[in-house]
Formats: structure tokens, sequence, C-alpha cells
């Protein structure tokens, strides 16, 4: 039985954000010329996510990162050729921004996600959206595809200040909806920010695994329920 609220994330949740088998990171190097430095584009990838990884981890540093893709990625390609030891005349910065110019392009919703939507709003579930990342790129891409029409409440890490897992934005999205977080599901992909975070409040947690990963072995939250894609949730 569907609950009265559900909330959603945005980011691989409802539409594509890291699932795909394009590497942008690589086809990024090709068209700037970076395999003329003497590194190919897979070794280029390769040590993009090497000094990315460590790069993201400090969630309080990240959450500050994720308001400014367009800076965070030039950082991360210009420690990606230190750790190269190749000369960066601004090939870095280039290379960034053309990674985050396809990448952002690319985005777009999961099969059947907009279907899912809309069943629920004609079956009465009234819906917000609460997701992690900046206003400007989190807006423009439910502008994009006409999603924020199925939302009571929109809550964006950018714009409220603070973001998953952090309690706040998930009681000011059940207080604009004027539900308990009995009464609440919360659906997204990551099981620190949407699971835990929600679960923390005493909503119930479904996790998106999209990658159709599986649970790791210690996770930082059990699902009430998984699912692979939303339109599950019908």
């Amino acid at each position: 039985m569907l609950p009265p609220v559900v909330l959603f994330d945005l980011d691989d949740t409802l539409v594509s954000f890291s699932a795909g088998p394009r590497d942008y990171w690589q086809e990024a190097w090709q068209l700037h010329g970076g395999e003329a430095r003497g590194v190919s584009a897979p070794r280029w990838s390769e040590v993009v996510w090497e000094v990315a990884g460590p790069y993201w981890a400090d969630e309080a540093l990240a959450s500050k990162r994720r308001q400014d893709l367009f800076a965070a990625r030039r950082d991360v390609a210009a420690m990606a050729f230190q750790a190269l030891g190749i000369e960066d005349d601004g090939l870095s910065q280039r290379v960034a921004d053309e990674f985050t110019t396809r990448k952002e392009a690319a985005v777009a919703p999961f099969e059947g996600a907009i279907e899912t939507l809309e069943a629920l709003r004609a079956r009465g579930v009234r819906l917000g959206l609460v997701t992690n990342g900046s206003g400007t790129f989190q807006r423009r891409k439910l502008e994009r595809y006409g999603l924020a029409r199925f939302f009571e409440a929109i809550l964006i890490e950018g714009e409220w200040g603070r973001g998953k897992p952090d309690p706040s934005i998930f009681q000011e999205a059940l207080t604009r909806l004027g539900a308990t977080p009995e009464q609440t599901w919360m659906v997204g992909d990551n099981l620190n920010a949407d699971i835990a975070g929600a679960q923390a409040l005493g909503m119930r947690g479904i996790w998106n695994d999209h990658a159709r990963a599986g649970l790791p072995a210690e996770p930082p939250a059990r699902p009430h329920r998984v699912i692979h894609q939303v339109s599950e949730l019908l």
C-alpha cells in the first residue's frame, strides 16, 4: 500500500547522473588534445577518479563543493595534472569545463520516472523533492524536464543551506507538506544521505539501487525496501 506522502531524491533516483557507459573525462581529454601530453585518455580518466575519491570524501567540504561543480571539477582536474606530473597551461580547466558541460547535458529522467510521478499524483499521493547540490544545477534539471510540477515541496541543499542527511532539510519538507514521518517514505539512491537520514526521523527508507550493486557488507543503513527503478513503487 502506498503512503500518503513520498519524498524523492533527484540525481540517480529520478534522473540519471552517474549511471551510463560513457566516460566524459576521456571524451573531454581527447577533444582538447590531452593525449598530446603523452597521457592516454583511459589513463587520464583513471587518475582523475583516483584523486576525486579523497576530494569528495569529506562530507563537510563536499557540501560546499557541490554548490559550484564547475569549480570543483576544475580542482579535481588540476590535482590530476599534479599527480601525473605534467605541465598545466590552463588545459585542466578547459577539460574540466568540457566534462561538466557534457555530463550535465546528458542528465535525463530514468525510464518510467515521469510516468511514475504522474501515477502517484493520480492516486492521491503527495510528493516532495529533497536533493543535495546547487540550486542552479538542480533547478535547471527540474525545468528542462518539467519535473517541478509534480512536487508540493522542493528542498535543495544550495537553497536551504544544509543537505542530506541533516535532519533539518527532511523536517522542512515534512512541515511544508503537513506530514508526519510515519506517513512518509523517502526514496533515494544514497544509503547514508537518503536512507539513514530519513530513517533517523522515523520515515521509511526506500533504496533505489539503480546500478544493481546490492547492499554493501556493512551499509550505513538498512533500507525498508530495495528497488531498481522508481516505477517499482507502483
